[in-house]
């Protein structure tokens, strides 16, 4: 599906590999990943203590963005990227 505009930059907003955040009063595990230089990613987010599940692949192309929900409604994906909240970096 052809996402709305701002689902990219959501999806930007997330650290590259694991990290925990929170999204509708509950944390998670989340895991993004990048391939082709940043052309396709795909997300998985884990309830930490609950069973919510998110699952997505994203791809950059020519014709425009696509998104595509694993086994899930796209409602359910787009609002998860738009609520998410990831918690800030520890100091190294």
């Amino acid at each position: 599906m052809t996402p709305p505009d701002d689902v990219a930059a959501h999806l930007d907003n997330i650290p590259i590999g694991a990290s925990t955040g929170r999204y509708d009063g509950r944390r998670y595990l989340v895991i993004r990943s990048e391939f082709a230089s940043g052309k396709s990613q795909k997300l998985v987010a884990r309830e930490l203590g609950g069973t919510d599940y998110i699952s997505l692949n994203f791809y950059a192309l020519k014709d425009g963005p696509r998104l595509y929900p694993c086994e899930m409604p796209a409602e359910k994906v787009i609002s998860f990227l738009r609520g998410y909240r990831p918690d800030p970096k520890e100091p190294t």
